[in-house]
């Protein structure tokens, strides 16, 4: 995340423990500081900000599982789940590809540029895919996978990256805090899908969720404030060594961890409700899965990064990749309402704690204060094809007639394959460290 290089002037001017830390913005004796006091009413108003900024966008696009199921059984069924599939692949891409694009607009002072412009598209594009027709794959394609992907990818790192301005030892509570809201806008918005699509349709239903983005949205950016200059106004020094990130194998272990995982991550994510109404679950329970397991997320999400502080993020990241595995392949003993509830709750805690956790551990990695904004860019923007494939390979693998142990049992294979890196990356960077809190 490339707002992340701000941390550099955080160790500049730190000087002992106290309340707050001093940050010099010049190198001159004379120098005005910049103080990130680490709370305050401005910086908690921001993160209330984000919260609101993160349930109308990221909120909205990670209930993509309740589409799924709709568009598979009623509104594409001209279509395979593998090319519906793409819809929501495509659109959950979009925040780690555009990452060192709207991380580097952040970073030169354009936060409010990328949140209003970013704002606006994914608005506009969600009343576009309103007035989509059933069977027309590109309308909903072109509204909902590249409109919204492309709003959600110039707001979202932006949104993250405002944490940084105001917090700095306790970034991970308040990055977890923001992030919270996104699992209470994913918790509503397929409950309002579910029992309004009967009564109102598809296109006044989507007028009716999406009523409730621009509020959030200009509401979010009235109380978001940044503090740290731009770029251009800061001392200047060397820049990263991009190439040198490439030979660096405990990063590149990290980048490979990271690509197997999201490979299999958003499986149940879009699938689990699916799934459970082809195997006779309530159906009406079966429409709560995704509020579920979005529920349980916003919880852990905000202990997610404190646990990465006291363990070490790849420890804790390591932990929830094989959990996640291994609820993936629980999925098939999915047969009741008890089941159903136990895999959703449990699938959401571990999967938003992966989730949380991954920024922290790209950070870590960085061997300067300065290269924690390039790292973390480069790294999002490798692993995005990950997510770009991952559910229109399951989906293929599981076929018009739905062998659903095929892709299950994909999704666990590369969850697992995805631990494995993260083993070698932690033993790797214990060793340079000396210290067992990778």
């Amino acid at each position: 995340m490339d707002p992340m290089k701000i941390d550099k002037e955080a160790e500049l001017g730190a000087q002992e423990p106290s309340t707050s830390v001093t940050v010099s913005e010049t190198p001159s004796d004379t120098a005005d500081e910049i103080v990130v006091p680490d709370g305050g009413f401005e910086a908690w108003r921001t993160i209330a900000g984000a919260w609101l900024v993160l349930l109308g966008t990221f909120g909205y696009v990670y209930t993509f599982g309740v589409y799924e199921d709709f568009y598979v059984r009623e509104y594409l069924t001209n279509h395979s789940p593998s090319s519906v599939s793409w819809i929501g692949s495509f659109q959950l891409m979009m925040p780690f590809l555009c990452g060192p694009i709207s991380g580097k607009i952040f970073d030169d002072g354009g936060f409010h540029v990328l949140e209003i412009g970013g704002g606006l598209i994914f608005t506009f594009s969600v009343f576009m895919l309103s007035l989509a027709k059933p069977g027309q794959y590109y309308q909903i394609f072109l509204a909902q996978a590249v409109g919204m992907g492309i709003g959600l990818g110039l707001t979202f790192l932006p949104t993250m990256g405002i944490v940084v301005h105001h917090f700095k030892r306790r970034r991970g509570l308040a990055s977890g805090i923001a992030l919270s809201g996104s699992s209470v806008g994913a918790t509503i918005f397929p409950i309002m899908f579910n029992n309004l699509v009967p009564k109102l349709g598809f296109g006044r239903t989507i007028r009716v969720t999406g009523a409730i983005i621009p509020p959030c949205l200009v509401i979010g950016n009235c109380l978001m404030r940044t503090r740290l200059p731009p770029r251009s106004k800061r001392p200047p020094g060397p820049p990263p060594d991009i190439k040198s990130f490439f030979s660096d194998a405990p990063y590149m272990w990290a980048v490979l961890g990271m690509f197997f995982s999201l490979l299999g991550l958003y499986f149940p994510i879009i699938y689990i409700q699916l799934f459970s109404v082809q195997h006779k679950v309530d159906s009406t329970l079966a429409f709560y899965s995704v509020a579920m397991m979005n529920i349980a997320g916003g919880f852990i999400r905000i202990l997610a990064n404190h646990l990465g502080d006291v363990f070490g993020p790849f420890n804790a990241q390591l932990t929830c990749s094989i959990c996640c595995g291994a609820i993936i392949w629980a999925m098939l003993s999915i047969h009741d309402a008890a089941s159903l509830v136990i895999i959703s709750l449990l699938y959401g805690a571990f999967s938003s704690a992966w989730l949380s956790l991954a920024f922290a551990c790209f950070a870590s990695l960085a061997r300067k204060p300065e290269e924690v904004g390039a790292r973390t860019g480069v790294a999002l923007a490798l692993v995005s094809t990950g997510v770009l494939v991952s559910a229109p390979i399951q989906g293929a693998l599981l076929k018009d007639s739905f062998v659903w142990i095929n892709a299950v049992g994909f999704a666990t294979s590369v969850m697992f394959a995805g631990a494995g890196c993260l083993v070698i990356t932690r033993t790797l960077r214990a060793r340079q460290t000396g210290n067992w809190r990778a």
